[in-house]
């Protein structure tokens, strides 16, 4: 087929369209600037006519434009500032000074950024059983924990690890360590668990003093929500002394209840006040769909300051205790017996040689033995109503009164004896693990 030439007007034609078209493209991807502002259209132009080049751009200011006093390149100074704030917040650079933050937010990334790296997330690892007796590892619970102690102790809830086979805690660099519990109290529902920090510098939470808590106070939540780690969440005391029921039937006296947004995998993180002092550990939450509604409980940083002693020592926490064999009372006999009171807890025994009969206080009579169920109840011992200046109604207030007692201290009992009321103070032993009459 023959070939068609052009002439000169079409070759000039297709010469200067593409031109344009590579100059329209050069502008686009940024290889050549066009001014901006000239003269005939700047500010002052703008604002007297209203409808200059540069109409609306005072809406859009920023730090540093020319119209706030700073540099005709206000963007360019954003730019730079903005820069500028991300490696503050990456390095850890004072806050302090930057406008852009309110006092508040400064006073949260301080926290945050001095507070985080004593917290670590805690994931554990179980053991079933298959069809052929064989054990199969398998996820277990996960959780948070802070470091409070630079050899490398780490408060965490008891639930968090108490059915562990193995336990990891993974820090704020990233390292993961496997741990040991070396001690738990279920009653407070907090444990210890040690890691070999293998020449780390480990940064720790301090402890402050849960005891002056107001309610209104600010509080910060730092944890794992979700697996979501190094999340920090913030709020108020919402309440205190709050006692609350936990899955054993035990209550955890002076709870703190606050709206700071906790949820699954915050448990055994600290609650911190605006100083970064660690208040609280948080543990549980009031939920009917599982998710955080704005009530949120910790157990309170005093307890933790009591009982941490203990469980890196002992393994346990030493408790005082009372050495009788308690049964709870209950309607049917309360009316068998014809008692005098409908709560309290019945002395069915005293231990022979213990504390109680050394102070006083008396058991039942053997024939006048019953029998519930599988249990048997000597009838005639004296009803204790109150320990401790705690009213005890039950066997789980009996547990409660004694909670923060040691062995050795002296606690004072009121019982009754018939329809008397009577008064005896008793130097308390140490609870046994189990219990003969459990």
């Amino acid at each position: 087929m023959a070939s068609r030439r052009m002439s000169r007007s079409q070759l000039l034609s297709t010469g200067a369209a593409a031109l344009v078209l590579a100059t329209l493209l050069a502008v686009g991807f940024g290889l050549i600037n066009l001014p901006v502002g000239a003269d005939d259209g700047g500010a002052d132009g703008g604002a007297a006519g209203g409808g200059g080049a540069g109409e609306g751009v005072p809406d859009l200011a920023v730090h540093g434009s020319a119209s706030e006093g700073g540099s005709p390149g206000g963007h360019e100074n954003a730019a730079l500032e903005l820069e500028t704030n991300v490696s503050d917040l990456r390095g850890g650079v004072p806050v302090a000074t930057n406008t852009t933050y309110t006092e508040e937010e400064q006073q949260n990334i301080r926290v945050y950024e001095n507070r985080n790296p004593g917290v670590v997330n805690i994931t554990t690892e179980t053991v079933s059983y298959n069809w052929f007796l064989e054990p199969v590892p398998r996820e277990g619970n996960s959780g948070s924990g802070s470091i409070i102690d630079r050899r490398g102790y780490v408060l965490t809830n008891n639930h968090v690890v108490s059915e562990a086979f193995k336990v990891f805690v993974t820090l704020a660099d990233g390292a993961r360590l496997e741990g040991e519990v070396v001690g738990a109290d279920p009653e407070n529902d907090l444990a210890v668990v040690k890691i070999d920090p293998g020449g780390r510098a480990l940064s720790t939470i301090p402890l402050g003093r849960s005891d002056e808590l107001r309610v209104g106070q600010k509080v910060i939540a730092i944890g794992n929500p979700f697996g979501l780690d190094r999340t920090l969440t913030t709020g108020i005391v919402s309440g205190l002394g709050r006692p609350i029921r936990t899955q054993n039937d035990l209550v955890i006296r002076d709870m703190i209840q606050t709206d700071a947004s906790i949820n699954p995998g915050n448990s055994g993180g600290p609650l911190l006040d605006s100083r970064g002092r660690m208040i609280g550990v948080n543990t549980m939450i009031y939920s009917p769909s599982g998710g955080s509604i704005g009530i949120g409980f910790a157990v309170p940083v005093d307890t933790a300051r009591r009982v941490v002693p203990d469980l890196i020592e002992f393994g346990k926490v030493r408790r005082g205790w009372i050495d009788i064999v308690p049964r709870q009372l209950f309607p049917q006999l309360v009316d068998y017996a014809n008692l005098p009171t409908d709560r309290g807890i019945l002395i069915s025994e005293v231990i022979p040689g213990g504390n109680a009969e050394r102070a006083g206080l008396r058991g039942g009579e053997e024939s006048r033995a019953v029998r519930y169920g599988s249990t048997i109840i000597y009838l005639g011992g004296d009803i204790i109503i109150e320990v401790d200046g705690t009213p005890v109604r039950s066997i789980t207030n009996l547990y409660e009164a004694l909670e923060d007692n040691k062995p050795g201290e002296e606690v004072s009992v009121t019982y009754l004896r018939g329809n008397r009321e009577r008064t005896a103070t008793v130097e308390l032993s140490e609870r046994p693990e189990r219990f003969q009459w459990d």
